[in-house]
């Protein structure tokens, strides 16, 4: 299981929250506001930010455990903590001081929620791409994005949505524009009714914002997506499926110990299954933590861009992890029978199983793949 952290005591809490509320939030579809709250009371929506403008610098390997324990909970919950901390690194590494140190500054004092808006209908899910335009006059920066996604627009302090540097600028030449949700009208564009990931409550929104031009971020979309938005979202979304997994190989584990107290001195059939799903589990965990260590590594080396070798990995860290969610949860299904499948029975898999097979669709593996098949051609060992 996840590793002990700083925050042992403080996550524990969160992730009880979490766990009681986790098949409310998903029958309901609704917001995992006692999780959410629970981060606030205990000041971890701040901990990734810079110590310097009052969160806690935690470090990457820290939130990945974080974010394995609350998945083991309630993926839904799980993956706010996630999406929210991919935003909250961004403005750690590229808007944490000059003229966007204040925002950074008051969104750790307010302990304030941050939700994302990378992609456009017009761009088919291509998040290095974009339509809308930043407008600045003066102070200020006008923008409107009709976006298909927004993780939780409802429920968010800030959204943090790319844009064109300009109306002149090309679709790849772009920046990121926090928007402050008092500066800014969400008109709902469609509803959340999905098969899983239930209570991360993202539908489409057209949003339009006139906020401060301070509210740009000052370093280039392109240069934040490869340092730090690609990295942390695989790694913090493939932790959050890994406490998934945990959570299947827990029930899994149950039921080969039930069977085993039935007959004492025997191994029950299941037994030979499960050490085999066990080897998956093991797997995927180690490509996990491979990937936080080589995230690490280039944190700690200063460099200001990744290698393409770089870039490969953490990609197929989301192609290989979300394979293998399905592959240790189904097997877990399989291994436990008919009360897994079960809605009303504590071996119940439903839930766990709907939520594994989100994430291959989560930014599609298929784009994903073109992306490594244009980035192999510049790939050096």
């Amino acid at each position: 299981m996840a590793s002990e952290t700083r925050g042992d005591t403080s996550i524990s809490a969160v992730v009880k929250a979490a766990a009681d509320a986790a098949d409310s939030v998903d029958r309901e579809a609704r917001f995992p506001t006692e999780a959410v709250d629970m981060l606030r009371n205990n000041k971890l929506l701040s901990t990734s930010l810079p110590v310097e403008v009052g969160g806690q610098s935690t470090s990457i390997t820290e939130l990945a455990a974080m974010a394995r324990s609350l998945g083991a909970a309630c993926s839904s919950a799980a993956m706010v903590f996630a999406m929210h901390h991919i935003q909250a690194l961004c403005l750690r590494y590229h808007g944490s001081d000059g003229a966007a140190a204040d925002l950074a500054r008051e969104i750790a004092r307010s302990e304030a929620l941050l939700a994302s808006a990378t992609t456009e209908i017009t761009t088919g899910g291509d998040v290095r791409s974009s339509t809308c335009a930043a407008e600045v006059e003066g102070d200020r920066v006008r923008l409107e994005k009709n976006a298909p996604v927004i993780s939780y627009g409802d429920y968010a302090d800030y959204i943090f949505a790319t844009a064109r540097r300009s109306s002149d600028s090309p679709a790849s030449d772009q920046v990121m524009v926090v928007c402050p949700i008092s500066d800014t009208e969400l008109e709902p564009t469609s509803t959340w009714d999905t098969l899983g990931f239930r209570g991360t409550c993202s539908p489409g929104f057209i949003l339009r914002t006139t906020t401060s031009a301070a509210n740009v971020l000052p370093v280039d979309y392109g240069t934040m997506s490869a340092h730090t938005m690609l990295p942390s979202s695989h790694i913090l979304w493939a932790s959050v499926w890994l406490g998934m997994a945990d959570a299947a190989i827990a029930k899994a584990s149950e039921q080969v110990r039930s069977a085993a107290r039935k007959s004492p001195g025997t191994t029950p059939p299941q037994a030979a299954r499960f050490a085999d799903l066990l080897v998956v589990h093991q797997t995927f965990e180690s490509s996990v933590h491979t990937e936080i260590a080589r995230y690490e590594d280039f944190l700690a080396s200063g460099m200001p861009d990744p290698t393409v070798g770089f870039a490969i990995a953490m990609n197929n860290l989301k192609l290989n992890s979300s394979a293998a969610v399905i592959d240790v949860v189904s097997g877990a299904l399989a291994l436990i029978g008919i009360n897994g499948y079960r809605e009303d029975h504590k071996a119940s898999m439903g839930r766990l199983l709907r939520d594994a097979f989100g994430p291959q669709l989560m930014v599609s593996n298929e784009r994903i793949r073109a992306n490594n098949s244009q980035l192999i051609l510049a790939y050096r060992s």
